[in-house]
């Protein structure tokens, strides 16, 4: 049990040093990838979209997604492989919650009916760090 917290820790610090992320879902049968703002609570992660985008169309016919963190180029990069689902959420508390000044280049505000946030519940995180062995975190 204290290995799974100081595990959850150390994905903590990583969540909160990397604002940006690689985000996968399934276009069909292909993988379709594509740089985000991450927010997190805990393990709970959080992606701002717009509800027209082919991203959310994507997670309607394939709820399952990956998430890359904490590339920095070099070898001592702390990295996290997320598998999870994701959940569109149109939550008026999260959203206001989650919403950042710089999203008003592309939304009216926090009640924009275009703006979602994608809720993603992971179920297994690999975190690397450096030459380490890899570390799995489970659901």
């Amino acid at each position: 049990m204290i290995e799974t917290k100081q595990l959850e820790d150390q994905i903590s610090k990583v969540l909160d040093a990397n604002p940006i992320c690689s985000f996968g879902t399934i276009d069909g049968k292909k993988p379709k990838v594509r740089y985000m703002a991450l927010f997190h609570e805990g393990l709970k992660l959080y992606l701002a979209t717009n509800s027209k985008t082919d991203k959310v169309d994507e997670i309607k016919e394939n709820p399952n997604v990956h998430i890359l963190v904490g590339y920095d180029g070099k070898r001592s990069s702390d990295i996290l492989q997320v598998e999870a689902t994701a959940d569109i959420c149109s939550d008026n508390s999260l959203r206001e919650k989650l919403w950042e000044n710089s999203f008003k280049e592309w939304f009216k505000g926090p009640h924009d009916p275009e703006y979602v946030v994608l809720e993603i519940t992971p179920s297994s995180i690999e975190y690397t760090s450096g030459h380490d062995k890899p570390r799995v975190w489970k659901k």
